[in-house]
């Protein structure tokens, strides 16, 4: 992704690339290079998180680079999906669209299932067709569901809002 994206963008983009309706708050953590202490960076809210730095106005570039090279995303914090996003390395631009999809592995869970515990429970019942919650479950994420499908060509991301 372009180095000029805001942690706004690259929230967008991640919600994008994991099937999300960003229905959640979210939340970066990583070191702030010019202070050398942790920050927290996502959606100010007062009341509820204090003290966080608005993504909409935070380039990754100001943050990201070789010497520092890896934040962690909090999405939902009801269901808790933990990621670590890292720069693995820095290219110069393409011809063609920003920001793609090069690899990835697995169906990404569906949104409100639960975090990891729920996720797991869901792939459990899936297993299982004589399971009572079988049926509904199905129904909830769809036939067509297959946690091992993958596709980095199908993967969409909107345009920045």
């Amino acid at each position: 992704m372009p180095e000029t994206y805001t942690f706004d963008q690259l929230h967008t983009a991640i919600q994008d690339a994991m099937g999300w309706e960003d229905y959640h708050l979210h939340e970066f953590q990583m070191i702030n290079p010019s202070t050398d202490s942790v920050v927290n960076i996502g959606v100010p809210d007062e009341g509820y998180i204090d003290g966080i730095l608005s993504d909409k106005k935070q380039k990754i570039k100001d943050f990201f680079s070789l010497e520092n090279q890896s934040a962690q995303y909090l999405y939902d914090f009801g269901d808790n999906w933990e990621h670590t996003i890292e720069l693995e390395k820095i290219l110069p631009a393409e011809e063609g669209g920003y920001p793609r999809c090069i690899t990835g592995k697995r169906a990404c869970p569906p949104e409100d299932c639960g975090g990891v515990w729920g996720y797991m429970e869901l792939l459990e019942v899936l297993k299982d067709p004589d399971h009572d919650e079988y049926d509904d479950m199905l129904e909830w994420v769809g036939e067509d569901f297959d946690p091992e499908y993958f596709d980095a060509k199908k993967i969409r991301f909107r345009k920045y809002r």
